[in-house]
């Protein structure tokens, strides 16, 4: 077997591994570049490669995330500075600590190998965040897009590292690159008329490569912020979210290349254990703490801040990217190793606290107090529809016929609940009595305030969010009627299973109407007038 083979076959095995006890692949990839590396298999450029492609398509999908609007919110842009400081200097000195006790591997090191290692940790992994959201059903709350906004800006930090760290100045041609911004516009205009599947990814890896990186390159820039800077230019424009969806797959295949020569390069030996193991003992609850305290001081609640700040508790993938850019004097391929191990233990720490999170709520309540009601953030308030007898969830043609028949035919004073901040004010210019809120979000049932509400009708345009609805009604005590609209009859029959008292198939009588109306418009009469 050739070592490309071998690697291939090793990186699967550890990464379907990790997948079995639940955590992420990204770590059997670390372990099978150790394990390759322990029964002699030599890296390959081809893997080297890959490992480059994989972080510029990383970075240039954060770019096509960015929403500058989401980061200027107070929750999101002074937690993320404020804990991106503090946890690099208090990383720094903890190193130093550790740096004091006479470790070989620090023997040698001064101030800037402490701070670069406390900067290389006080990232958050994307991958393990989001996995850890979308676990809970969480990435739509606010805590959750809270945590996305937070690890984008993390990421833009790093960038900014990344770009400073070449050693050299840039080319009087890098003013070229502001050619981008009017060229963005034919860039965007392509992208909105790409429908096709095969071309999406093909088209990002181009603009990633060319556009990104080559260009930035051959002026003397990082090209990895060449692929950021293109990304930034097509967020949020029609098709972007489609692009970034269609790289998702390529860009984590090639990142196995990153994650898989980190450990082909060397292995940990016991000392690198143990100073492994002092930083996630040492930092990752002081991590969690800080993020509770600063996202309550922004407004959100005791339980949002402490569950956020829990799952933004670990080391990242990018704490690597920057070790690896970094200068060798400053932090050599030991440090590289270290910081793999101790980013691998995080993900283990993580996914068990992330398994009881409920009973950090209860630990953390003495340091992280409870906030007022009217000092909450916003969304983060009790929602209280106690004031109404029927309650529609998911205000969009279904819902809002159902609500203006509970109001006009049967006489219920009723509030509809929708999750477009868009549809939500159209709907109150109408006249239509009806709050913000993602029915998705379970954080969304433990602030409701149901009172004299006897109706519940669940109106989301996805099955799989009415049952979820469904269930939180339930386990949170509410006893009165759930009616739920399907447009399947297996659909159906499951929600009523799962306690919903009354239902309607979508496509029960469509053809009956649809035949009436035909008749009415050819003039026809119905035997029975």
């Amino acid at each position: 077997m050739d070592d490309m083979t071998a690697i291939l076959v090793v990186a699967l095995l550890g990464g379907m591994a990790a997948a079995v006890v639940r955590l992420p692949p990204l770590l059997g990839f670390l372990v099978a570049g150790f394990v390759l590396n322990i029964v002699g298999v030599e890296s390959v450029p081809a893997l080297e490669t890959a490992a480059d492609l994989g972080v510029t398509l990383l970075l240039f999908g954060v770019g096509l995330k960015i929403d500058l609007r989401q980061l200027a919110q107070r929750e999101v842009l002074a937690t993320a500075t404020a804990h991106l400081v503090g946890s690099t200097l208090l990383g720094a000195g903890v190193v130093a600590l550790v740096a004091v006790g006479g470790v070989a591997l620090l023997e040698g090191s001064d101030w800037r190998t402490w701070v670069l290692v406390g900067f290389a940790l006080s990232f958050s992994s994307t991958v393990f965040v989001v996995k850890t959201l979308e676990e809970r059903s969480a990435a739509r709350s606010l805590g959750g897009r809270t945590a996305i906004g937070v690890l984008i800006v993390q990421d833009l930090a790093a960038v900014v590292y990344l770009a400073a760290s070449g050693g050299k100045p840039p080319s009087p041609w890098a003013v070229v690159v502001l050619l981008l911004l009017p060229g963005a516009w034919v860039l965007r205009t392509v992208l909105a008329r790409i429908g096709h599947d095969e071309l999406r990814p093909l088209f990002g890896l181009v603009l990633a490569l060319v556009p990104g990186y080559a260009l930035f390159e051959a002026v003397g820039l990082k090209g990895d912020l060449g692929a950021l800077v293109v990304g930034m230019l097509l967020a949020g424009r029609p098709g972007a979210e489609g692009l970034a969806k269609s790289l998702f797959t390529l860009k984590d295949l090639l990142l196995v290349g990153f994650f898989v020569s980190i450990g082909l390069g060397a292995l940990p030996d016991a000392e690198h254990l143990v100073v492994a193991l002092l930083l996630v003992v040492l930092l990752l609850p002081l991590k969690a703490i800080g993020f509770a305290l600063l996202l309550s001081h922004a407004g959100l609640r005791r339980r949002t801040s402490v569950l956020t700040g829990s799952t933004l508790a670990n080391f990242s993938e990018f704490g690597l990217i920057v070790a690896v850019a970094s200068s060798a004097e400053v932090l050599g391929e030991e440090w590289v190793v270290t910081l793999a191990t101790a980013i691998a233990a995080s993900f283990v720490v993580g996914t068990a606290v992330g398994r009881r999170p409920e009973y950090l709520v209860g630990v953390l309540s003495r340091l992280v107090p409870e906030r007022a009601e009217d000092r909450l953030h916003p969304e983060d308030r009790p929602l209280d529809v106690g004031h109404a007898e029927a309650v529609v969830l998911g205000m969009g043609r279904v819902g809002r016929s159902a609500y203006e028949r509970l109001e006009q035919v049967h006489g219920l004073a009723t509030v509809g609940v929708e999750t477009s901040g868009d549809r939500v004010a159209r709907l109150l210019e109408e006249g239509i009595d009806v709050i913000e809120g993602d029915a998705t979000d379970p954080e969304f049932y433990e602030r409701l305030r149901t009172g004299d509400v006897r109706v519940v009708l669940l109106a989301m345009p996805f099955h799989g969010n009415n049952l979820d609805a469904l269930l939180q009604l339930r386990s949170s005590g509410f006893t009165g009627v759930v009616a739920v609209v399907t447009q399947y009859d297996a659909d159906l029959r499951q929600a009523r299973a799962l306690g919903a008292s009354a239902g309607f198939q979508l496509y029960d009588g469509a053809g009956t109407e649809l035949a009436d109306r035909a008749a009415q418009a050819a003039g026809l009469r119905r035997e029975d007038d």
